[in-house]
């Protein structure tokens, strides 16, 4: 599976400009299955972005739609989306046939006020693209190891959007490597760079962690990020150091 992340600068509040700057990241970047971008990637995170909301069926998804068929990959990212009179930060993973999944953030940052505006999601969620099972999840959700176990091996890949401020760039990346040691699995986060809107500071520090926990390739500015994973190991490790036997 080769992936490709973009440690996206957002512009703030600005739907449009964002999606531009994707398609011309998706234009130069290598070819590859997977194409990732950060949490709330067309707006930014925090202040004002429910103000933005989209119908589910709005102006990005049917972009993301596009770009998943001109470049024959999966596209996965958030954004805001209003349903039945709820905002929800809603991940969604668009194929290039034009179908798609989605997963509600479940666990909604209680200390910056999302848990306010934005409805849990309550539902999780695995897919399958290409061979890999796929467990997807958002920002604040990486801090809730139950909400993410592994269990059955039920997944192969932990795919993270994420808007982590660069003040706990440490508890990011020490939470990336513990996931994927715990649940013996490969682990993907896409954090933003840059300066929100309100003058909010992040370092990005987007990654690719293996099943081992170790670094695999970490982004250092704006910039998109391609690995590749490979299944065969983490399978040959899996039936070698079978831990989840042993669950509690």
């Amino acid at each position: 599976m080769v992936i490709t992340l973009y440690q996206q600068d957002i512009r703030w509040h600005e739907p449009e400009e964002n999606r531009r700057r994707v398609e011309s990241a998706l234009a130069t970047a290598p070819k590859s299955d997977i194409f990732v971008v950060p949490e709330t990637f067309t707006t930014g995170f925090g202040e004002g972005m429910v103000g933005l909301a989209e119908e589910p069926d709005g102006n990005t998804l049917q972009w993301a739609r596009r770009i998943a068929a001109q470049y024959d990959r999966l596209f996965v990212g958030t954004w805001i989306v209003r349903e039945e009179g709820r905002y929800y930060n809603r991940m969604h993973w668009v194929r290039p046939d034009g179908s798609y999944g989605t997963y509600d953030k479940a666990h909604t940052f209680r200390v910056s006020g999302e848990y306010d505006v934005i409805a849990r999601g309550t539902r999780r969620e695995v897919f399958e693209w290409r061979g890999w099972k796929i467990k997807p999840a958002i920002c604040y959700d990486l801090r809730f190891p139950k909400w993410l176990r592994n269990d059955n091996m039920d997944y192969d890949l932990l795919l993270i959007c994420a808007n982590w401020p660069g003040s706990r760039h440490e508890a990011w990346s020490t939470l990336l490597k513990a996931r994927a040691i715990e649940n013996l699995c490969y682990v993907v986060g896409c954090n933003r760079c840059g300066i929100d809107g309100v003058g909010g500071s992040y370092s990005g520090n987007s990654a690719a962690i293996d099943y081992k926990g170790l670094p695999l390739a970490e982004c250092t500015g704006e910039e998109t990020l391609t690995v590749t994973l490979d299944k065969e190991r983490l399978d040959t490790f899996r039936q070698r150091w079978p831990f989840y036997l042993d669950f509690d």
